[in-house]
């Protein structure tokens, strides 16, 4: 089995947001420690996540650390769309675009991630 872990809600939508953005890394915690192939993706407001988790102070830090050699990339246009880019590349994360979305500057490509033999978990 192999793993995407994709990380869709917004820093700043609050406590169920913060909820899920912990649950999906947890999950990729796990797969890792079992050996299970993972990749975590930032999407949409998702873009915006890896600028504030690079706070030590952040409560889910020391989690987003241990699994940080995990993420495969950022949405390029979704980082553009919500003012995240500058961050993504100050984090040295690359920013994909194989999903050449009209008016975008590209996403990631869910139908690539999964003809490639993942499965897809959206956080």
């Amino acid at each position: 089995m192999k793993a995407a872990i994709i990380i869709l809600s917004d820093p700043k939508a609050g406590e169920e947001a913060l909820g899920r953005m912990f649950n999906g890394l947890a999950a990729a915690y796990d797969f890792k420690q079992k050996d299970t192939e993972v990749g975590i993706y930032f999407q949409g407001t998702g873009t915006r996540w890896p600028g504030v988790l690079a706070n030590p102070a952040h409560p889910v830090h020391a989690l987003y650390k241990e699994v940080e050699d995990r993420v495969v990339g950022i949405s390029c246009g979704c980082a553009d769309v919500f003012g995240a880019r500058e961050e993504a590349e100050k984090a040295g994360f690359d920013l994909i675009t194989d999903n050449s979305v009209p008016g975008t500057s590209g996403l990631p490509s869910i139908a690539r991630i999964a003809a490639d033999g993942y499965t897809v978990f959206m956080f």
